[in-house]
């Protein structure tokens, strides 16, 4: 699978309760080191295995149990990875994911899926938007750091001859814009000949372009409402001026990527944007530490894991640091409003850092899922409340 979305996450979290199993391994996706995947796959079942003995499993029932994830294993299967892969089994459910993270191995068995290593796929850590533009083709790719993927556009004109309407006989006329090196907003020189609807002569090429983008612009409205990803232009430089003149997404960056992107592969693409976006996430990041530091002086942040976990789950929690890689065993009971910590995982546990990210994206906060040593005064977990 490609990007994990909030609703599959939801899926993963609604599980019925019982015995759950959460399975996270690194993978190599090419040449003699493929040998590795499932040499590492059957250590971590034989954990899983283990770990369900100690709940209370004979080896029989254990075996069964992981019956879905034993039958993964084929040649074929470990030939086609992406950097990591997640494996969720409980009764009567099985999922796994091919993720591009480079997971640590971990095997958990508690009563509700271990999410926390998924959450880099799931907070700002970097989603963001590639428009591509040109006068016969638009594409809209969605991306991380990590991963890209196509948005496959509805109601959103594929070409200029669709935006305008023209005719059939239209589409056998052609145009084309010079410009010289380093063109902007003033460099159009028109050759050749037009032939549109209603306008032999049209002069102002730059006019037709210009309502090609308002339909542009208006047919991405309903993918991008409400986000606040940056979204980065490809395509050929002229072009930037005109779209930047049409667009309404309040968060278009500056910078584009320039030339011919049509040849371009998206993942070519995805990486040179990562260079153009990868400052702002770093600047939003030190704004989101100044934020949690102002928050800690007025007595709205916490990094007590007592206080934060309840909180997550009432909603409180506007912004919280959770450190990856990181566990805190224990329990929360949202009834009573009491929460027990335990420094080796028991019977009913979870990973309480896990559960606080998770109801805290759930609940519509932000989450930043970082190493440890980049946590706000050190701690697991760092909160900053909403009242």
């Amino acid at each position: 699978m490609g990007l994990l979305s909030i609703d599959e996450l939801k899926k993963l979290v609604e599980q019925p309760k019982g015995l759950c199993v959460s399975i996270y391994m690194p993978t190599c996706r090419l040449g003699q080191e493929t040998q590795q995947n499932p040499i590492r796959f059957k250590n971590l079942i034989r954990q899983a295995e283990e770990l369900l003995v100690e709940q209370g499993l004979t080896q029989s029932e254990a075996g069964k149990f992981l019956q879905p994830a034993h039958e993964l294993d084929e040649q074929d299967f470990w030939q086609h990875q992406n950097n990591g892969l997640a494996i969720f089994i409980a009764e009567g459910f099985f999922d796994y994911y091919r993720l591009p993270l480079d997971f640590n191995e971990l095997a958990v068995v508690t009563d509700r899926f271990h999410l926390k290593p998924l959450l880099p796929l799931l907070t700002n850590d970097g989603l963001f938007y590639i428009l591509s533009l040109s006068q016969d083709q638009i594409q809209l790719l969605e991306c991380t750091r990590y991963d890209v993927k196509e948005i496959e556009l509805e109601d959103v004109p594929k070409n200029m001859d669709e935006a305008l309407m023209y005719d059939e006989t239209a589409k056998e006329g052609q145009f084309r814009i010079n410009t010289t090196r380093g063109g902007t907003n003033n460099s159009f020189q028109r050759s050749g000949s037009y032939h549109g609807q209603g306008s032999p002569d049209r002069d102002n090429i730059k006019t037709d372009l210009l309502q090609f983008f308002y339909s542009i612009d208006r047919g991405i409205h309903k993918y991008l409402r409400g986000k606040n990803a940056p979204l980065v232009l490809t395509g050929v430089e002229y072009l930037f001026p005109i779209y930047r003149e049409a667009n309404t997404y309040p968060h278009l960056v500056e910078e584009g990527i320039t030339g011919n992107t049509k040849i371009s592969t998206p993942e070519e693409l995805q990486s040179e944007a990562w260079q153009i976006v990868e400052p702002i996430f770093s600047q939003a990041q030190q704004e989101a530490i100044a934020y949690y530091q102002e928050s800690a002086a007025a007595q709205r942040a916490s990094t007590d894991i007592k206080e934060a976990v309840p909180a997550a789950f009432y909603g409180r929690i506007e912004q919280l640091f959770v450190a990856v890689g990181v566990q805190q065993w224990g329990n929360f009971d949202p009834q009573n409003n009491t929460i027990e910590l335990h420094p080796e995982p028991e019977i009913g546990d979870e990973d309480l850092l896990d559960s606080a990210a998770v109801q805290t994206i759930l609940n519509g906060g932000t989450v930043y899922a970082v190493e440890p040593e980049k946590v706000p005064d050190r701690a697991p977990l760092a909160a900053v409340f909403r009242y």
